[in-house]
């Protein structure tokens, strides 16, 4: 339905803020939109979403830290991430749904509900 990419990735000091992009090949303003993350040898871990009027979830890891928007006349997705730690670590996804739904729970929507993907972006946090 959509090509995604990610960008702003890179290394990072314990404490800073990161902000990072997702650039969408067409306009996406009804789509679920959705951030994840994973790690050597760990299950892919929903980090946040937003839908198509702009409520969005957050996973308990990043919740207080993190901050997913949406500017939809760009066909752009943000995730700042703040205070971050080493534990952050890890290749950032982005993902999308057309339905423009999410979730009605407190919890962002699994890897299975999407069907469009980015390929990652990489960021390192480091003492």
């Amino acid at each position: 339905q959509v090509q995604l990419a990610e960008f702003g990735g890179g290394s990072v000091q314990v404490g800073g803020s990161l902000t990072l992009s997702c650039n969408a090949s067409k306009y996406y303003e009804e789509y679920c939109m959705g951030w994840f993350r994973q790690t050597p040898g760990k299950k892919r871990e929903a980090v946040a979403s937003i839908d198509s009027d702009g409520n969005t979830i957050y996973a308990p890891s990043v919740k207080g830290r993190a901050t997913v928007s949406r500017d939809d006349t760009k066909n752009v997705m943000y995730l700042q991430l703040n205070t971050l730690r080493p534990e952050d670590t890890a290749v950032y996804y982005c993902a999308a749904e057309a339905s423009g739904f999410c979730s009605s729970s407190s919890t962002p929507p699994p890897p299975g509900w999407y069907t469009d993907w980015g390929q990652g972006t990489q960021v390192t946090v480091a003492s």
